[in-house]
């Protein structure tokens, strides 16, 4: 995408709405609504003329930070892409407004309030673009990170919890992503927000459904609404929330669902392994062998569960003794009660696969959905393991869970209907951090190392580092820097909240025993919901600890406010930006504790962070990152690091998806392709496909940092 053009255009949209709306007021009766379009144009053009300089030093030198020629890929690249997506749109809304101005059905008010939301998110991304120039100029060139700068991450943090978010989460929701996937981004939010205002109370979870329901219309309604309340939840809601809400996946209506739209396959079973120690062959002198201990940490000895996913029943699956594992819940089904079926013999091949869920959510049955289509797609038996979660479970309890699941399949692969004679591990997420650290504890044990990995999105560095992707935190719906530290500091060991039930999905009883609060609960939705349209900007009151936010973004010295804002805050910022302008800021500050935690720098737990001697022996590493990931810039520096060493890698960057396009995968053909591109990678690891080992970049050696414009 040429930006030169984009400016071009931008300017002369600008100008031909200006000139639309300045016709005689006979003629174009909207008084006041005009006013605001012509100051909201004028001030896009400013920014417009401030930025045009900034991007073309990014366009510059971004391909410097690229994994290689072949792989365009950068937080420098994104943030550039989607800048240019906000001045599209733009530009699109400015030629509508241009043509339909005058004529009966033009909205005039719905369309200066769309064009105001876009002029402040373009306020912002001037602040990002901003942020990312510092960075640029502040780092080695080719180094996407500062990896022990503590002021970058204290500037960064500091600009994330002040900024003004909630202009990305109304009516511009979604607007760097895919067009098919902003329906659904938006169901998400409108859903978190909805659900935010049930958290807490005591009620059945088909209480908390039918109450979520009925608030969710006012936020369909007034998009600036659902943008305050999603920037609220996403800066001070606790940890247990957002347990509590991506737990929702687990729930019988959502998993029935995905079963129903999903690949139906033969085999489906939950294990529990007791907690006993295993013994294992060196993979140096297999007629010598070490001891694998079961996992120990914060409670002692605990069983290890997973899940058996095949598409066909295979030799071992049927088995008595694999029946001897099987939880309570399940049992295999014998082959005397499905006499047609035939029994498949023993797959050369075995997946075994490491869910994600920021540590701190999700099992396998909310990853089912994909897992059962891979399942037929490869021909093999999958194992996904559900390692305990924190912060009850903080690290290292989920690693020595997953190590000691991975080397019970090995031990065991006949039961799975495997030989096992190639492995693959495959995770996205925390799933992606857990295959590379077993793989490294592999190694330090002298246990055999699979022989391959598949990572998609994986999250490789667990510190509030600065890094020009994570500047996304601040309009990513799904990742933002807020929740990504609690996760971090969940997994840590620093998240010290109190355990709470999770959201169970209800049932007659429970529905009894909450009848009366039921119907008042759903009495004050339904009042609350109408009343929302007749006053849209009603404050409602939530019995919560935490208020609603005011509406109103906080300009300080900003001529990018859109309208008068009577609000003020001191804030001593430790960003200059340029004279004149400064980022809307938030009344809604959140409090981000920096993850200075010295077990986040532990490699097995930011493998970025490991040396050589710890990564070197690694299997071939494939690894998948969206180009809109706010973790993107941890893959490339993690590709990069493996390259530089000789250790085989690969990285494929997938346009326009977020994190966790996994779980979207059959929403939309751009996700379902970018999970085609995580089973090639898995299908080359069993094909057993060579791979060159990276050199290190030549650009990357003796390189002098360029300037990125002023």
């Amino acid at each position: 995408m040429d930006h030169k053009l984009v400016f071009s255009s931008l300017n002369e949209a600008c100008e031909d709405t200006i000139a639309a709306l300045c016709a005689p007021e006979e003629d174009l009766p909207y008084g006041e609504v005009a006013e605001r379009l012509t100051t909201c144009m004028r001030e896009i053009q400013r920014h417009a003329t401030a930025l045009e300089p900034i991007v073309t030093g990014l366009t510059n030198v971004y391909h410097l930070y690229d994994f290689d020629e072949e792989t365009p890929g950068n937080g420098y690249r994104t943030l550039v892409k989607v800048l240019l997506s906000c001045l599209l749109h733009i530009i699109h809304k400015g030629r509508y407004i241009s043509g339909n101005v005058g004529k009966a059905f033009f909205r005039a008010d719905h369309n200066a309030s769309e064009m105001e939301a876009y002029l402040s998110a373009l306020c912002q991304l001037r602040a990002l673009l901003h942020l990312a120039q510092t960075l640029l100029n502040d780092t080695p060139c080719g180094q996407l990170c500062k990896l022990q700068d503590a002021e970058l991450s204290r500037w960064f943090v500091q600009e994330y919890s002040s900024m003004h978010k909630a202009c990305f989460y109304g009516r511009c929701l979604g607007f760097q992503f895919s067009p098919s996937l902003r329906p659904v981004l938006q169901t998400v939010v409108i859903s978190m927000v909805s659900y935010g205002e049930t958290y807490g109370k005591q009620q059945s979870g088909i209480g908390k459904a039918a109450l979520s329901i009925l608030t969710s219309g006012k936020y369909v309604m007034d998009p600036e609404l659902r943008g305050a309340e999603f920037e609220r939840i996403t800066q001070n809601l606790d940890l247990h929330f957002w347990k509590s809400f991506w737990n929702l996946t687990e729930s019988g209506i959502i998993t029935g669902f995905n079963r129903i739209a999903s690949t139906p396959v033969q085999v489906n079973l939950t294990l529990s392994l007791p907690p006993v120690p295993l013994q294992l062959p060196l993979a140096s002198d297999p007629s010598l062998t070490t001891n694998v201990s079961p996992p120990i940490a914060h409670w002692g000895p605990g069983p290890v569960l997973m899940r058996l996913i095949s598409f066909e029943i295979r030799e071992g699956q049927d088995s008595e003794e694999l029946l001897s594992f099987c939880r309570t819940d399940t049992r295999p089904i014998s082959m005397s009660q499905l006499p047609w079926v035939q029994k498949q013999p023993l797959s050369p091949n075995l997946l075994i696969h490491i869910h994600g869920g920021g540590f701190v959510a999700q099992t396998s049955k909310s990853h089912e959905n994909y897992l059962r289509n891979w399942s037929k797609e490869l021909g093999v038996p999958i194992l996904s393991i559900d390692y305990s979660l924190s912060p009850e479970a903080p690290f290292p309890r989920a690693l020595e869970e997953c190590f000691y699941a991975y080397c019970w399949a090995l031990k065991n692969c006949h039961l799975l209907g495997s030989t096992a004679e190639r492995v693959c591990l495959a995770g996205d997420s925390a799933g992606g951090n857990l295959c590379i650290t077993v793989c490294m504890k592999a190694l330090t044990c002298g246990v055999r190392v699979p022989d391959g990995i598949m990572a998609a999105y994986p999250a490789t560095l667990l510190t509030t580092n600065a890094s020009p992707s994570r500047l996304l935190t601040s309009i990513d719906p799904l990742l933002p820097l807020g929740v990504l530290s609690k996760c971090m500091n969940a997994y840590s060991g620093m998240g010290s909240e109190a355990v709470v039930p999770s959201v169970g999905g209800g049932s007659f009883s429970a529905l009894t025993r909450d009848t009366a609060l039921l119907l008042s609960d759903l009495t004050q939705g339904a009042s609350n919901w109408i009343q929302s349209f007749l006053d849209p900007r009603r404050t409602i009151d939530r019995s919560r600890t935490q208020p609603l936010p005011p509406r109103d973004a906080v300009a300080i010295n900003s001529t990018a406010a859109s309208a008068p804002l009577n609000h003020s805050v001191h804030l001593d910022s430790l960003v200059a930006y340029p004279e004149g302008f400064q980022p809307l800021r938030s009344q809604c500050r959140s409090v981000i504790q920096i993850s200075s935690c010295p077990i986040l720098k532990n490699p097995f737990v930011s493998p970025l962070l490991a040396t050589e001697q710890l990564l070197k022996g690694l299997p071939p590493v494939h690894i998948v990152a969206p180009a809109l990931d706010a973790l993107l810039d941890d893959s490339v520096m993690f590709a990069k690091k493996l390259r530089a060493m000789g250790q085989p890698v690969t990285l494929t960057v997938v346009e326009e998806l977020p994190h966790g396009f996994l779980s979207l995968a059959q929403l939309s053909k751009e996700t379902e392709e970018a999970a085609g591109a995580c089973v090639q990678k898995i299908r080359e690891v069993f094909q057993g496909q060579h791979l060159n080992h990276g050199l290190q970049n030549p650009l990357e050696q003796e390189e002098t940092q360029p300037n990125a414009g002023q």
